[in-house]
């Protein structure tokens, strides 16, 4: 059966999201967000590519009439394909297309969650080149959801909640606009401040990732990179620099994760942002990076490279794998190895090994102890230093980051640097308070842009440091050291102050005499 999704109507972004969260009531109460939240999203990827290749199908249909065969072969250049499937339980024979109607149509019979299962392991089947794996730790067949009863009425209420005109994402509603994109960052987002740490860690605010997109500036034809990728929107935002300050596609992009269910989750962003030219691996990165050149089964591979290295790595990190970094095969730690509570320094020094020699430049967001703790960060700190390595140092707000309230720091390496002093920037000052968290604004974000482009010290706000001055501070980065924001407190005159004391004296003693003779006037005795 095919479903005409296509009103006409354009669609905004608020509809989206508004009808997208209401959704989710149908786990609220059943299941936490960090369970459910994989559930919603991946209902939001099958419901918006149904509807694209709905309205792909009508419009085949309305040019060559009841023509199925040509059809079909039509829809399969599309850059997905939808097959037929069984989506039969048990010993009925039930063939269908694998889409959310076939679904949303038969909710009402026992067997949600195994339908929804083979739907989706359908659509990864025929889509192995875009999807391979991408579902193998979804599963809406399970217990989690309760009983077979519960389960079935929670996935048809879910059901129903997408099948909300609101929802209906064709492209004659959407147009133009990443209004699927911008629903996947909303419900992260959602869900990064209702889960705590669990979602925030793979969530980084979009004016955090805008303003580092900005700062390493792609270029046509680079291979961009985040080693700890999460749900994708970094790296996608260095991808859309390219698109937007120079009208090409000539990037790609490169990014692990170690989280299965989250490496999914960037899998699926990538395919609704239309980003093909991406290898984004599951794995642990410190441990056993996939991003590498050569022959694995000879041991003569080598890290793979980049243009630009972008990432937001777990806070000081806590068992990273410090056990085996003295052996590492692709000598990372050469510097000195990170201590076993705090990876902070292991993701970094493992982003500097995947720069290019040349072109190499990188972003990294890092909590505050970073820029001054001692020991063996201390030593390593030194040595990225005196290498020429480090070339500007940002503060940022308190609270801008979901799960934790410390501040955090940008760190901008680069290789090839012209100079050896480094920017200090102290932004801690600038944002706005939504509720419990901080935000850049754009005027924020402008200004930290044009202070590292035109690389000169701002009272208050900015220092060029030179290599002595940095030696000097025996390597302390803490951004204080270097930006003096201290406002002194205006003079105040005494002199004047005290004459005006004594008049007010004056004139209280008139007043009391004034109300004194008018009481005595009345007849009261002022005594």
């Amino acid at each position: 059966m095919t479903t005409n999704t296509t009103t006409g109507t354009p669609i905004s972004q608020k509809k989206i999201n508004d009808a997208v969260w209401e959704a989710c009531d149908a786990f609220r109460g059943t299941v936490a967000p960090e369970i459910y939240k994989d559930f919603v999203l991946t209902m939001l990827f099958l419901k918006y590519i149904s509807d694209v290749w709905q309205h792909h199908y009508n419009e085949y249909q309305a040019e060559h009439g009841d023509e199925p065969e040509l059809i079909e072969a039509l829809l399969a250049n599309e850059r997905f394909t939808l097959p037929m499937a069984d989506l039969g339980i048990g010993d009925d024979e039930d063939m269908a297309r694998a889409n959310f109607y076939s679904l949303w149509e038969r909710r009402e019979q026992p067997g949600n969650g195994e339908r929804i299962d083979r739907v989706l392991h359908a659509i990864e089947e025929a889509n192995l080149g875009k999807l391979k794996d991408v579902f193998q730790d979804i599963s809406f067949n399970t217990g989690k959801l309760g009983d077979e009863a519960t389960k079935n009425a929670v996935l048809n209420e879910l059901l129903t909640g997408f099948a909300s005109d609101d929802l209906d994402m064709s492209p004659a509603r959407v147009g133009n606009l990443d209004v699927i994109g911008n629903a996947y960052e909303f419900l992260i987002k959602h869900f990064a401040a209702t889960s705590g740490k669990k979602a925030g860690e793979f969530y980084t605010p979009p004016e955090v990732s805008n303003l580092m997109a900005e700062l390493v500036a792609p270029q046509p034809g680079d291979q961009i990179c985040d080693p700890a990728c999460g749900s994708g929107s970094l790296l996608m935002k260095c991808g859309r620099q390219v698109r937007d300050k120079h009208g090409s596609k000539d990037y790609a992009l490169f990014g692990q994760e170690a989280i299965g269910s989250t490496w999914a989750l960037a899998k699926m962003n990538m395919f609704l942002h239309g980003e093909d030219n991406h290898r984004i691996e599951w794995g642990d990165t410190l441990r056993a990076p996939k991003l590498v050149q050569g022959d694995p089964d000879t041991d003569a591979v080598s890290l793979q490279a980049f243009d630009v290295v972008v990432a937001n790595p777990p806070f000081s990190l806590d068992k990273w794998g410090q056990d085996g970094a003295s052996d590492d095969k692709y000598n990372r730690f050469k510097r000195g190895v990170p201590p076993k509570s705090k990876g902070d320094y292991a993701f970094i020094l493992h982003m500097v090994e995947t720069l290019k020699a040349t072109t190499g430049r990188m972003a990294v967001v890092v909590p505050h102890g970073v820029l001054f703790r001692a020991a063996a960060e201390g030593r390593i700190r030194k040595a990225l230093i005196e290498e020429n390595l480090l070339d500007v140092v940002i503060g940022l707000p308190e609270k801008l980051f979901y799960g934790t309230g410390i501040p955090a720091a940008i760190l901008i390496f680069r290789k090839g640097k012209p100079s050896e002093d480094i920017l200090f920037i102290d932004a801690s000052r600038d944002f706005a308070a939504d509720k419990t968290q901080n935000r850049l604004r754009e005027e924020d974000l402008a200004r930290v842009i044009k202070t590292v482009q035109e690389r000169k010290s701002v009272d208050k706000y900015a220092h060029v440091a030179s290599l002595d001055e940095i030696r000097e501070n025996d390597f302390n980065l803490n951004v204080p050291r270097y930006v003096d924001t201290f406002e002194e407190e205006e003079e105040i005159e005494l002199a004047p102050l005290v004459e005006d004391r004594k008049n007010l004296i004056v004139q209280l003693e008139s007043l009391n005499q004034d109300l004194s003779a008018a009481l005595a006037r009345l007849g009261y005795d002022p005594a």
